[in-house]
């Protein structure tokens, strides 16, 4: 591929997280392992919802459909990387580049949409528990996940093909374990001024308006909570917004700290370690955070599982 007299690029090369053999070895057992944990753990999560009908409300839905996203988030990210880790040729094609960068953002926005879907039930179900049943109803939140998924994708189709029109001249090595937006504007010898405007204006509305959203409803909630009068009553009526908080806290915390500032900030070694959370350990969490705070899910848990001891026998 040629343009004038300039060679462009046609495959980068994907450093990972070391360049030390040591290293590779038990950082490949590590991510492994994570990746097996958030791929059983989320598949558990969605079939413990779909095989129970007292799960089959809108918080659930929405649980079910992050779980799902963040089966495809890890398994766009990890399975490349472990086999990175493994082979001599650290050699990724451009295409392939693309691909990554352009699901691994959907997937990323998705979660985020879906987490804003999550804060809306929740201030639907406490601030207007009388409207709950007819607001959330099943069309309504079908739209919702629906709409979290176009957003996304149009999002991410949208940096993809900008990233796409840039020429790839001078070095080819990304100092990453996967192929993000930053590293690869980095490494471009075209004007990346139009990418960095949309990723700071356009991504920054992407990401922000969901934890915008999420923040002011949790401001009304904890004012409707307030208005409990036993101090047991308010935990009961808070306790089920924790696992969501927590979650929140944990990818909106990382992401924004990655994300929102200006290129110029950019930092290779601190936002290798940054990403890791919220690509991999993040979604590792998300199903033990759900299970572990909330008895309904031990309850539907240990159900599969005495189904699947009953299948057996």
């Amino acid at each position: 591929m040629t343009r004038g007299n300039q060679s462009h690029i046609t495959e980068f090369l994907l450093l990972g997280l070391s360049s030390d053999p040591k290293q590779q070895v038990w950082l490949f057992a590590s991510f492994l392992v994570m990746y097996l944990v958030n791929v059983g753990g989320n598949s558990v999560i969605i079939a413990a919802i779909q095989g129970d009908v007292h799960f089959h409300t809108p918080m659930y839905f929405f649980l079910s459909n992050l779980s799902f996203v963040d089966i495809c988030f890890t398994n766009v990210i990890v399975p490349r990387m472990l086999a990175n880790m493994q082979s001599k040729s650290k050699k990724v094609p451009f295409t392939q580049c693309l691909t990554q960068m352009y699901f691994f953002v959907a997937c990323a926005i998705t979660d985020s949409f879906l987490l804003a879907a999550m804060a809306l039930d929740r201030y639907v179900a406490i601030c207007h528990p009388l409207r709950y049943t007819t607001t959330m109803n099943p069309r309504c939140c079908l739209q919702l996940v629906t709409v979290s998924w176009l957003v996304s994708h149009l999002h991410s189709l949208t940096h993809t093909i900008l990233m796409a029109r840039l020429s790839f001249c001078g070095p080819n090595i990304i100092h990453h374990f996967f192929c993000d937006v930053q590293p690869l504007l980095m490494l471009s010898c075209s004007d990346t001024s139009l990418n960095e405007l949309l990723a700071f204006t356009e991504g920054s509305f992407v990401i922000m308006s969901p934890f915008i959203f999420i923040t002011v409803s949790y401001v009304y909630i904890t004012r409707a909570v307030l208005r409990v009068p036993s101090g047991r009553g308010r935990y009961k009526v808070f306790s089920t917004c924790g696992s969501h908080l927590t979650v929140v806290a944990l990818y909106y915390g990382t992401a924004i700290s990655v994300y929102i500032r200006p290129s110029s900030t950019y930092s290779v070694t601190k936002d290798r370690v940054v990403t890791v959370i919220y690509t991999v350990v993040i979604p590792m969490l998300n199903p033990f955070i759900y299970s572990l705070r909330n008895r309904d899910m031990k309850q539907a848990l240990r159900k599969l599982a005495r189904r699947k001891e009953q299948n057996k026998h």
